[in-house]
């Protein structure tokens, strides 16, 4: 089965509309969607209606969890916390209910998915490092795992090779220093998977922040991917 993860949308419509025509592109047969559907961006509403009408089970991510207020704003950063309560007054009782209900976690097979870290899914840990990922492995029994969070695009392996840890990117905000949005594709009968980047327009993206009276910095990230 080819199964499609993203990742961290982040309200950026024009990108997750980009990444969908990549999947059908690629004969997709699942998608998964690893949380942070908004938040930065300024498309909220029409991002959550993309993953709810297609039917993509989602799990729940940081920046969703505080824009339904449900979690604390306080460890954000400055940006981060204006686009929550930005994204918090805009979001209409459709999205909001969507919401709600994600869980923290997600499985199939011997996969399993989370928006953060294994360990501790609902504290919002990074792996940046391969020690962080040796903490995480004792905190799933599958042999992959999929994770997003820190926008940044990397595999971590066990020792000896056969578990994996794999970070699929951002859709809508990638931090990799290339601005194109990723997801990962990743094929369960060869156990093979692959990073694919899809090109957007990125201006339009960034012009919808302005307009949308989101903090400029948020618009200007977008064009150089931090």
């Amino acid at each position: 089965m080819k199964i499609a993860v993203i990742s961290d949308i982040h309200s950026n419509l024009v990108a997750l509309e980009a990444v969908m025509d990549s999947i059908r592109n690629e004969g997709v047969e699942q998608v998964i969607c690893l949380g942070d559907v908004v938040g930065y961006g300024a498309r909220p509403n029409e991002c959550v209606e993309v993953i709810r009408s297609n039917e993509i089970p989602c799990i729940l991510g940081n920046h969703d969890e505080a824009a339904i207020g449900l979690g604390d704003i306080n460890y954000f950063n400055q940006w981060a916390r204006e686009a929550i309560l930005w994204t918090s007054i805009n979001l209409n009782e459709k999205s909001k209910e969507f919401l709600r209900g994600l869980k923290f976690t997600h499985e199939i097979d011997d996969i399993f998915f989370v928006h953060a870290s294994p360990y501790e899914p609902k504290s919002w840990h990074y792996i940046f490092s391969e020690y962080e990922a040796r903490l995480s492995f004792s905190s799933f029994k599958q042999r992959v795992c999929f994770v997003g969070h820190t926008h940044i695009p990397a595999v971590f392996s066990e020792p000896d090779g056969r578990r994996r840890i794999i970070n699929v990117g951002s859709v809508g905000q990638p931090r990799d220093h290339d601005p194109r949005a990723c997801w990962e594709l990743y094929e369960t009968d060869k156990e093979s998977f692959k990073l694919v980047r899809v090109e957007y327009d990125v201006e339009q993206s960034s012009n919808q922040v302005i307009s949308g009276g989101l903090p400029g910095f948020l618009a200007d990230r977008l064009k150089s991917g931090i």
